[in-house]
C-alpha cells in the first residue's frame, strides 16, 4: 500500500527563501551594472564604437569564465562559491563607486570594471544556479523556476528606471546601491553556508552539501585541478548532454529562437531609432514586454504542474513564431508593445518548464558544468542578433529582415514537433522518473 505525499510547500522552505534573496540581490546588482556601465561608456567616450568595445569584451569574458564556472561548481561547494562570489562583487562595486565619485571613469576604467564584473558573473553565477538542486526536491523544481522567472521579470521591469534614476544623481550612487546588493547577497549566501550539509529529501532522494563535496573531491583526485582536466570535465559534460535525446535536442531549438526572436526585437528597436521614435519610448516598450513576462510568471506555476512540459514548449514555441511574423506588419508602437506581449506572455512557463526539468534531469555531479555549457551553448549565438538587425535593415529593409528572423523561430517549432524526446515531457511530477528512463 503506497501514501500519497503532500505536494512541497515551497514558500516554507527557508533555505529556498534564503537562497532567492541571494540571487536576487545579485540579480539586481547585474541589472543595474548592464544598464549603467554602457550609458557612461558613451557619456565618457561619445563614440559608439569605443563603448562597444567595452560591451562586447564583457561579452567574451563572460562566456570564456562560464565554462571555468561550471567546472568550479562541479569541485566545490556551491554555497561557499555564492559567497565569494558576493564577496569578489562588493570589492568590485565599491572601486566602480570610488571612481565615479572621484570622476575617473575613462575608457580604460570602464573597460577593466565591465570586465571584471562579467568574468565574476562568469566565474560565480552558475555555482548559485546549480545549488537550487541541493535546497528544493525534485517535485517543485518547476515552481522554483517559475518564481524565479517572475523575479527576473521584476528586475527587467524595475531595472531600467531605478537605473536611471540613480544614474541621474551620479554614476556614484549606482556603484553604492550595487555594493548594498552584494552586501545583501554575501550576508544571506553565508546563512546557507552557516547551515552546512542539511539535507534536502524527497520521496526517497536525498541529496546533501557534504555528498556535494566529495563528489567534487573524486572529481579532483581523478583528473587533478589543472588546466587539461578542466578541459575533460568540460568535455564530459557536453558529451552527457548530447547524448540525452530528451536534453540535446532542446538546446538546440532554444538557440535557433533565442536567435531569431532576439534579432526581431533588435531590429525592431533599431527601426524605431531610425524612424525618430525618443529613447524614452523605446524604454517604455521594454518596461511593456517585463509587465507582460511579470504576468506571465504569475501563471507559470499553475500551468508547470498541470501541462506537460513538452506541450507547453511547443504551443510557446509556436507562439512566438506567429508573433514575430505579424511583428514585420505593425509599425505603430502601441501595436509593436501588444505583439511582443502576446510573444512572451508564454515565455515563463516555458523556461520554468525547461529549466526545471533540465535541473532535474541532470546529476548534481554535472550539474555545473552542464549549466554552463547549456549558458555558453544559448549565449553563443547572441552576438549574432544585432549583426542581423544592423545589416538586415541596411540590406533587405524591416520586415524583410524580421520575416527572416520568424524563419529562424519556425524552424525551431518544427525541431520541436518532430523531436520525440520533447514531446513527451510530462508535468512537473513525473520529470524525475521521465528523466530515468534516458539514464545509462
Amino acid at each position: 500500500m503506497t501514501t500519497a505525499t503532500a505536494p512541497h510547500r515551497l514558500w516554507r522552505n527557508t533555505r529556498y527563501l534564503t537562497w532567492l534573496v541571494s540571487d536576487t540581490s545579485k540579480g539586481l546588482a547585474a541589472a543595474l551594472s548592464g544598464f549603467a556601465i554602457p550609458l557612461l561608456a558613451l557619456i565618457v567616450t561619445d563614440d559608439p564604437a569605443q563603448a562597444g568595445i567595452i560591451a562586447g569584451a564583457g561579452l567574451v569574458a563572460r562566456l570564456l569564465t562560464t565554462l571555468v564556472g561550471g567546472v568550479l561548481a562541479d569541485r566545490h561547494r556551491r554555497v561557499v562559491l555564492m559567497l565569494v562570489g558576493s564577496l569578489f562583487g562588493i570589492a568590485l562595486a565599491t572601486a566602480f563607486t570610488l571612481l565615479a565619485a572621484s570622476e575617473a571613469l575613462t575608457f580604460t576604467a570602464l573597460f577593466a570594471i565591465n570586465l571584471l564584473l562579467a568574468a565574476r558573473s562568469g566565474l560565480f553565477d552558475v555555482a548559485g544556479e546549480s545549488a537550487l538542486k541541493e535546497i528544493v526536491p525534485d517535485d517543485a523544481m518547476g515552481r522554483a523556476q517559475a518564481a524565479n522567472q517572475g523575479r527576473d521579470a521584476a528586475l527587467q521591469l524595475a531595472g531600467g528606471p531605478l537605473g536611471g534614476v540613480l544614474l541621474g544623481v551620479g554614476g556614484w550612487l549606482v556603484g553604492l546601491v550595487m555594493t548594498l546588493c552584494h552586501l545583501i547577497a554575501a550576508g544571506t549566501a553565508w546563512v546557507l553556508v552557516r547551515g552546512g550539509s542539511r539535507t534536502t529529501r524527497e520521496n526517497g532522494d536525498e541529496r546533501t552539501d557534504a555528498r556535494h563535496v566529495a563528489l567534487g573531491h573524486a572529481a579532483d583526485a581523478a583528473g587533478g585541478p589543472g588546466f587539461r582536466s578542466g578541459v575533460r570535465e568540460m568535455g564530459e559534460a557536453f558529451r552527457w548532454l548530447f547524448s540525452r535525446p530528451d536534453l540535446g535536442g532542446v538546446l538546440a531549438i532554444t538557440t535557433i529562437v533565442n536567435l531569431g526572436f532576439n534579432a526581431a526585437i533588435t531590429t525592431t528597436i533599431y527601426a524605431l531609432q531610425q524612424a525618430g521614435h525618443s529613447e524614452l519610448l523605446i524604454g517604455a516598450l521594454s518596461a511593456g514586454v517585463g509587465a507582460v513576462m511579470l504576468v506571465g510568471a504569475v501563471i507559470a506555476p499553475l500551468l508547470v504542474p498541470r501541462i506537460g512540459a513538452g506541450i507547453l514548449t511547443i504551443t510557446a514555441l509556436s507562439v512566438v513564431a506567429v508573433a514575430t511574423v505579424a511583428l514585420s506588419w505593425m509599425v505603430e508602437p502601441w501595436a509593436i508593445i501588444a505583439v511582443l506581449g502576446a510573444a512572451v506572455l508564454l515565455v515563463p512557463a516555458l523556461n520554468a518548464g525547461m529549466m526545471g526539468y533540465f535541473m532535474v534531469a541532470t546529476p548534481s555531479r554535472l550539474l555545473g558544468r552542464a549549466n554552463s555549457a547549456a549558458g555558453v551553448l544559448g549565449m553563443g549565438a547572441m552576438p549574432l542578433g544585432p549583426l542581423i538587425a544592423g545589416f538586415g535593415l541596411a540590406w533587405i529593409g524591416r520586415q524583410n529582415t524580421i520575416l527572416m528572423c520568424a524563419a529562424l523561430c519556425a524552424v525551431a517549432v518544427a525541431l520541436a514537433i518532430g523531436n520525440r524526446a520533447l514531446r513527451a515531457l510530462p508535468v512537473e511530477a513525473r520529470w524525475a522518473e521521465h528523466a530515468r528512463r534516458y539514464e545509462a
